[in-house]
């Protein structure tokens, strides 16, 4: 009896360890699915550097044939949560209280960009909002889009007055209007080329005005309707508290992009636009020793124009017009002249050359910027205030030296000089990129028309090639010159396009879901070089794609290997096509080329 009495403890002992040890092993799994789920906190998810959603290949990756062959690739990327639909990673407001970031909000340093740490990332991809439609295309877009794709009507009631948007049914309508031209854009825009007498009130001037920055643009009515005068306009604003105002204006496919006037440089280079327009912005141009009018100073064209425009209702207020007075009295001693004054309008219009400059009174504020500074120089680069003088060479022609629209696309510019570029390699790239293209087209033929386009970003423009190509495409594109070639981004504006400098280690500043193309020629092998995340650049590429959107991605072929095997996890398998293009004078390794198209799904 006792021998079974001690068999029965010892049994009992057994079964209890066993328990305690899957209890263990539970609670074990339960932690780490947690810690790896979806929407869990960020900082947790990567505590140890690794890749939650792409563990195997947590750092920069060296793609060589040999190491293809053993790449353990994912066969799926999780869903982020909902409550991400609309996340922008370097403008993410929560990032900027968890991380307690000290900023100074009279200077807008909230608006301003900052970026999450590699252990921060959600690598998951960003799902559409509930109920979720392909976008109204071009140009009926310019007027109305689904409200379910940007489900945000406070702009409709907050600005019922100005004919900024109005909800009906289950679109959002877009009349035109804004601050200042309640009447409409288009009434605008005639209004200012009659004060500035040009010929036929066309605001374009013969092609002489071709590049806008409209700073403080609303839903970027103004810029819509400057394209049908064959000008086009950076529109400008931050993700402030009128809500979603970029995410509207790229829905409606309306060139536009999320920026402030902080403490940062514009990512544009010196001499990029011939007018900037602030309607009613609400910018302190006075402050910090009108260090913000020098910005615009800065990327102002000489010659160039700057169209300030406040409600009639401020005619008389005292403050209003002590901030005129004030205004006036800086802009003369940055040595700008009044164009044109009419109602509460004033156009101001930059110097030629840099005559007036060396007649001020030694000790006139604010002072001339140093011969050293790089005026091009501005990625996380300080404003400063000071007057960017011109070059020589501009100085003596007084102007920039430029050819109307459209002759300015395919004229060499001035600045070529600049970046050791001939106008025998201009023309020759090209024609390169005018071939390139067609042979995408060819390829993508057979599921697409070209005007399927609207919202077209390169992210790598070089000379800006490519969207040169794209003139005879009712397109606009997004040129994006990467930080190690961001000179080359002054000749992208000379010829006529826009576009911003940007590091592809980061994410880009814009909404989920604004872009019909990505065209990435060189990226990957450039970010590889740099040891940056592949995989973190295609769930960013994902991020801004459009459902049923396009990447063409032209690289080496054992990086075309590896993302093409990655097409089912990122669910951009609707469409594939992939081949080895002809060699030219702008390869400068053997390439391929894969085009492919993104699902539409949902959560």
């Amino acid at each position: 009896m006792r021998q079974k009495s001690d068999q029965l403890r010892s049994s009992k002992l057994i079964t209890y360890l066993l328990l305690i040890v899957i209890l263990f092993l539970g609670l074990l799994c339960l932690y780490y699915g947690s810690s790896f789920a979806p929407g869990s906190d960020p900082e947790s998810l990567r505590r140890d550097g690794s890749d939650p959603v792409l563990g195997s290949l947590p750092g920069p990756q060296h793609f060589d044939d040999d190491s293809l062959q053993n790449l353990e690739l994912p066969r799926t990327i999780p869903i982020c949560d909902m409550k991400y639909s609309e996340l922008i990673p370097c403008l993410d407001r929560e990032l900027i209280y968890q991380m307690r970031l000290k900023l100074n909000l009279s200077l807008m340093e909230h608006y301003e960009r900052h970026c999450p740490p590699p252990q921060r990332r959600l690598n998951c991809l960003i799902p559409p909002p509930a109920g979720y439609k392909i976008p109204i295309r071009w140009p009926e877009s310019r007027d109305e889009v689904w409200k379910a794709n940007i489900p945000h009507t406070h702009l409709a009631s907050e600005k019922s007055d100005q004919n900024w948007m109005v909800v009906k049914g289950d679109k959002i309508n877009f009349p035109g209007g804004g601050t200042h031209f309640h009447y409409g854009a288009d009434k605008y825009i005639v209004s200012l080329a009659r004060m500035l007498k040009f010929p036929n009130d066309k605001l374009h001037n013969g092609g002489n005005l071709r590049n806008v920055l409209d700073v403080g643009c609303g839903v970027a009515s103004f810029g819509a309707y400057l394209l049908q005068h064959s000008t086009i306009a950076m529109s400008l604003a931050p993700n402030d508290v009128h809500e979603n105002q970029i995410q509207f204006a790229l829905e409606r496919g309306i060139p536009s992009t999320l920026g402030v006037l902080g403490t940062k440089r514009l990512p544009y280079p010196s001499r990029s636009f011939d007018l900037a327009h602030c309607s009613r912005c609400r910018i302190d141009w006075l402050q910090r020793d009108g260090i913000l009018l020098l910005e615009l100073d800065r990327v102002l064209r000489p010659g160039g124009y700057f169209a300030y425009s406040s409600p009639e209702a401020y005619a008389k207020d005292p403050e209003n017009l002590r901030i005129g007075n004030a205004m006036h009295d800086l802009l003369k001693r940055m040595c700008w002249r009044v164009a044109s004054k009419k109602d509460q309008t004033v156009i101001w219009q930059k110097p030629t050359s840099n005559g007036c400059y060396l007649k001020r009174e030694p000790g006139t504020q604010p002072p001339l910027c140093s011969t050293e500074d790089d005026a091009d120089g501005v990625w996380n680069v300080q404003m400063k205030a000071c007057i960017s003088q011109y070059s020589a060479q501009m100085h003596r022609e007084k102007g920039t030296g430029l050819v109307p629209w459209p002759q300015r696309l395919i004229t060499p510019p001035p600045r070529l000089e600049d970046i050791g570029v001939s106008p025998e390699e201009f023309h020759e790239d090209t024609r390169i990129w005018k071939f390139r293209v067609n042979e995408y087209w060819k390829q993508m033929k057979s599921v697409v028309r070209k005007s399927y386009f609207r919202n077209v970003m390169d992210m790598n423009a070089n000379l800006g090639g490519f969207a040169a190509a794209l003139k005879d495409t009712d397109v606009w594109v997004m040129n994006v010159a990467p930080v190690t070639i961001s000179a080359r981004l002054k000749i992208i504006y000379d010829r006529g396009l826009i576009g911003t400098v940007h590091d592809w280690c980061e994410s880009f500043s814009t909404y989920p879901r604004t872009y019909d193309l990505l065209h990435a020629w060189a990226v990957f092998s450039e970010l590889e070089e740099r040891g940056c995340s592949t995989e973190d650049l295609l769930v960013e590429m994902d991020r801004i794609l459009r459902p049923e959107a396009f990447v063409i991605i032209r690289d080496k072929p054992s990086i075309i290997s590896y993302i093409q095997k990655s097409l089912p996890a990122l669910k951009w398998d609707r469409w594939v096509s992939e081949v080895e293009p002809s060699t030219d004078a702008l390869s400068v390794s053997e390439e391929r080329v894969l085009i492919a198209r993104k699902k539409l799904w949902s959560d």
